[in-house]
């Protein structure tokens, strides 16, 4: 009755894919196809009509589309800025776990230290930076997080990522029956800072339709050696869609001095992330989400609902989207095919 249930269930939201802005999205992709077991599937001009849903009007744009199993990671490049559009800023040069805008994607790997010898090596020569001290696993006291192993780290231009291998009785079931040789399985979720997991919960999941799977308060000194900070804990709750990668919002208690995300932060910029989530085809749940938008904490980005071109339809695989901002600032593309 329960496999009938959840057969039943829409298969929306569903987190479409994860989008970085780069500098570079070649050279980026390079990295993630090298050492981290990405696809490049294609690169594409996204065209006008997204550049503004964006909230890049009249940019000209370059999206480089990666692949790791069923999940997909867009690397954005901001080939020219219109007119009177600023410059994009780089990452902040002592950006933290816990500045709101921190946003990580969770890259779940076979058997951390074998996954990671490529990327160990770069850190080791000095061609990357860490986040973690050194790879943790987490303790038995922590029930739902015990025996995970993982290691964070920044790309070649910041972005946050999280090597993570989970042991058998944890994880959603999939990761389970992944078969194969492939080190590297794919993308569990996308973790992004916030500031209040209540005003969070909300947003996602009665706005947005995500369920709550789950929630911890994590603490000690494996979480301060897998952050990056001292004295660390965080309440991470997680949000899932009905099938593949989910949400998850880390609200830290301590240390405190968070920063919060930038009023101004635009696609041009380095620490802009973006998480595109599919709401299925009828546009009417878009403009009901637009509505009542701001009674949850979050912001229009976009000049209301924007319908693509055709051209840039048939590229992307949606037809309108609505582009907001969550209470703290995180950037969601929400889309209807």
């Amino acid at each position: 009755i329960a496999a009938a249930a959840a057969a039943a269930l829409p298969p929306w939201p569903h987190l479409e894919a994860v989008s970085f802005s780069c500098r570079d999205a070649d050279a980026c992709s390079a990295f993630f196809c090298s050492q981290l077991g990405f696809h490049r599937l294609d690169s594409i001009d996204p065209g006008d009509s997204y550049a503004a849903l964006l909230g890049l009007p009249g940019a000209r744009l370059k999206v480089v589309r990666l692949a790791l199993g069923t999940e997909r990671l867009e690397l954005l490049e901001v080939l020219e800025l219109a007119a009177g559009q600023r410059p994009g800023r780089p990452f902040p040069a002592d950006s933290r776990s816990t500045d709101l805008w921190f946003q990580h994607i969770c890259i779940v790997v076979r058997h951390l230290e074998q996954a990671s010898a490529g990327v160990r090596a770069l850190l080791a020569a000095g061609a990357l930076e860490p986040i973690s001290s050194a790879p943790q696993r987490l303790p038995a006291w922590n029930a739902g997080a015990a025996g995970i192993e993982a290691f964070k780290l920044h790309s070649p231009e910041g972005h946050c990522l999280e090597l993570l291998a989970f042991p058998a009785d944890k994880g959603e079931a999939h990761w389970r029956h992944t078969e194969g040789p492939a080190l590297v399985l794919g993308i569990d979720h996308s973790a992004i800072g916030c500031s209040d997991s209540a005003r969070s919960c909300r947003f996602y999941d009665e706005l947005l339709g995500l369920r709550l799977g789950g929630q911890s308060l994590n603490h000690g000194p494996e979480q301060d050696g897998l952050d990056g900070v001292v004295d660390t804990r965080v309440q991470i709750s997680s949000h899932r869609c009905p099938t593949g990668a989910g949400i998850e919002c880390l609200a830290y208690q301590s240390p405190v001095g968070g920063r919060s995300m930038p009023d101004d932060l635009g696609p041009q910029d380095r620490a802009h992330g973006q998480l595109r989530l599919l709401l299925g085809d009828n546009i009417a749940v878009l403009e009901s989400i637009a509505e009542r938008l701001e009674g949850y904490g979050g912001r229009p980005i976009s000049p209301g609902v924007v319908n693509l071109s055709p051209q840039a339809a048939e590229r992307l695989g949606f037809r309108a989207g609505l582009q907001v901002a969550d209470p703290d600032g995180h950037r969601l593309q929400l889309v209807v095919r």
